[in-house]
């Protein structure tokens, strides 16, 4: 089912009647149309709260009278009652679906509707106006709103009985679209203007797209679902939900950072070996993040180094590591590192890392740029493009030496470059984004203990080469080199030269 999006808004002004009827000759199944009400209480085709935008009046349309609204414009391109589209619909194949964001508008529009019979319309927006709809009318033909990435409550679904779920794209999932039609709804999905974007949603099985692009739309679905397969899944947050991410990280890493720097390690465990510590700080601050991400961006999984996870194609996902350097935090050492980073696929999007002994929380978000405690980082300029007289950082493989470790180990000697191995993979990658020393070598790669890191680095300007030497911020396998742009090239030859 394709649903016209204001009408058929690309060839006329989105709400008019030329815009609804348009649509309904185009062959559109349904015609999305928002309602206001003026001061005197005429329901309006308008979708925002004011008439500047489209109308050059700054006025809310709630204080003017029907008779100045109507007179804006002329002929069909002006603002039209709701009666006069349900008229242009009458009689068609058409469903008119009456969108409100205001939830004072659902009695009048209700009232309206009712004063025509057989009326074909629909009705979403917002929930608390669905559910005065509801109230107002036990036949009406309901799209529950969902801009969430868990899945509606049977509460929420018995309570409105509706008829489609109404997802953002960018929230459409396979669950989402098996939950609404195991509950005998079926799944719409706004606003889709991208081709792609179109076949993918369209292939996830949603059973109705809304779009301004009512004809391209039209020979995306003409194609038919082998055309669809293909398409890739956009990955994609809405901004309030990068927003919400971005506080939700910082918030956790510091915490963290406070709670590491204080709490009672409790008993002591180990898991693959005697060197593979674990304690009671590790799985508090790992279930903690848990139960904040849970509450504050439901539908998010986590994938973590105490308890595990596993990530899902399109879904966003967190990476975290609670205690990096739990050896180091078990026999007194104080250095260890916080870690958590924000992924759809392999697209990482928000990375926080704290740096609990020194109290500081480093924080990146793609194409945003890198900061630490809210100070932008940039790497400036070395004085030298040589390892000559610098630091370079790497750690052990585990509790043991990585292939080639002695190797590298002796080309820097050579240089009198001095190495260091401080027990956190996160503080070593971290590290040259903080001016702390030359470069960083990981010979193994783990999104959950580097991954935040790694996108602080590229964001502060610094370089990121997997061990075939291509630039990026997560490696397809093997290991990691982080450094100074005037260093990469050096290092990497004695890294990549090490390994043989």
């Amino acid at each position: 089912m394709i649903t016209a999006h204001r009408g058929d808004v690309e060839r006329y002004r989105e709400n008019t009647l030329a815009a609804v009827r348009s649509a309904v000759e185009a062959g559109a199944d349904r015609v999305e149309i928002d309602v206001r009400v003026t001061r005197d209480g005429r329901v309006v085709l308008l979708h925002d709260a004011t008439l500047e935008r489209l109308w050059g009046d700054d006025r809310a349309v709630a204080e003017v009278d029907w008779a100045e609204v109507a007179a804006l414009g002329d002929g069909d391109d002006r603002i039209p009652l709701l009666a006069d589209a349900l008229a242009v619909v009458a009689g068609t194949p058409a469903t008119l679906l009456i969108d409100m964001s205001d939830p004072e508008c659902a009695a009048p529009a209700a009232a309206v509707v009712r004063e025509v019979p057989d009326a074909n319309v629909a009705w979403c927006g917002d929930l608390e106006a669905m559910r005065r709809i509801r109230e107002l009318d036990t036949d009406a033909r309901i799209w529950l709103p969902w801009d969430r990435r868990d899945l509606p409550s049977a509460d929420l679904v018995a309570e409105l009985r509706p008829d489609v779920v109404n997802s953002a794209y960018i929230f459409l999932s396979p669950a989402l679209v098996e939950a609404a039609h195991a509950a005998g709804a079926r799944v719409a999905c706004w606003t889709v203007d991208d081709e792609d974007v179109m076949r993918w949603v369209l292939a996830t099985g949603a059973d109705a797209v809304t779009t301004n692009r009512l004809r391209v739309l039209q020979r995306v679905v003409a194609e038919g679902p082998e055309s669809w397969k293909s398409a890739p899944r956009p990955a994609l947050l809405t901004y309030e939900e990068l927003e919400e991410a971005v506080a939700v990280a910082h918030e956790l890493a510091r915490w963290a950072v406070d709670y590491t720097s204080s709490a009672d390690l409790g008993v002591i465990r180990t898991k693959a070996h005697a060197a593979d510590h674990v304690t009671a700080v590790d799985v508090a601050v790992e279930q903690h993040v848990r139960e904040v991400i849970a509450e504050r961006l439901p539908g998010h999984l986590v994938v973590g180094e105490e308890l595990g996870g596993v990530a899902q194609p399109g879904t966003p996902c967190w990476y975290v590591d609670p205690v990096d350097g739990t050896a180091n935090l078990a026999n007194g050492m104080p250095w260890t590192a916080f870690s958590l980073a924000l992924a759809i696929d392999r697209e990482p999007l928000v990375a926080v890392v704290g740096d609990a002994w020194h109290g500081q929380v480093f924080g990146a978000v793609a194409g945003r740029g890198a900061e630490r405690d809210g100070v932008p980082l940039e790497l400036p300029p070395a004085e030298s493009a040589s390892l000559t007289g610098t630091m370079v950082s790497t750690e052990l493989l585990g509790h043991q030496a990585w292939p080639g470790m002695y190797a590298f180990f002796d080309a820097l000697r050579d240089r009198f470059c001095t190495v260091r191995m401080m027990g956190s993979g996160t503080l070593s990658l971290t590290g040259p984004a903080a001016g702390r020393g030359a470069g960083a070598v990981i010979d193994r790669f783990s999104p959950i203990d580097h991954l935040a890191a790694a996108l602080i680095v590229r964001e502060a300007g610094g370089v990121l080469l997997d061990d075939a030497g291509n630039e990026t911020v997560w490696p397809a396998a093997g290991g990691i080199l982080v450094a100074r742009p005037e260093y990469a090239a050096e290092l990497y030859d004695v890294w990549s030269t090490a390994r043989g």
